[in-house]
């Protein structure tokens, strides 16, 4: 798999982009929205950044599975989360037995 991302760089890089694009969307974004500008800047910085992973995954670190890793325990947070969420608001609708 590493001589396949390091043959197909170009790809590489967008998958590479992408999760990092996901990874900061999820969990570093303000609570507000930036002005267009400033997150214009912000992606374009993202993206240069990506050039230095490629660098790393093109060297058969394995960049993209850390990611994928990265990005699979967010989902997994993210269910335990929603999955305590309906459990609190079932505990609050039931009235307690008496």
């Amino acid at each position: 798999m590493q001589d396949w991302f390091s043959h197909h760089w170009y790809i590489s890089y967008l998958i590479i982009f992408v999760l990092v694009a996901y990874v900061y969307n999820k969990v570093f974004r303000a609570q507000h929205k930036l002005p267009l500008w400033k997150e214009a800047i912000l992606y374009v910085l993202m993206a240069i950044g990506c050039v230095l992973l490629l660098i790393f995954q093109i060297f058969r670190l394995p960049i993209i599975q850390c990611l994928f890793v990265a990005v699979v325990l967010m989902l997994m947070v993210r269910i335990r989360y929603l999955v305590e969420g309906r459990q609190k608001k079932k505990q609050t609708q039931v009235p307690p037995a008496e």
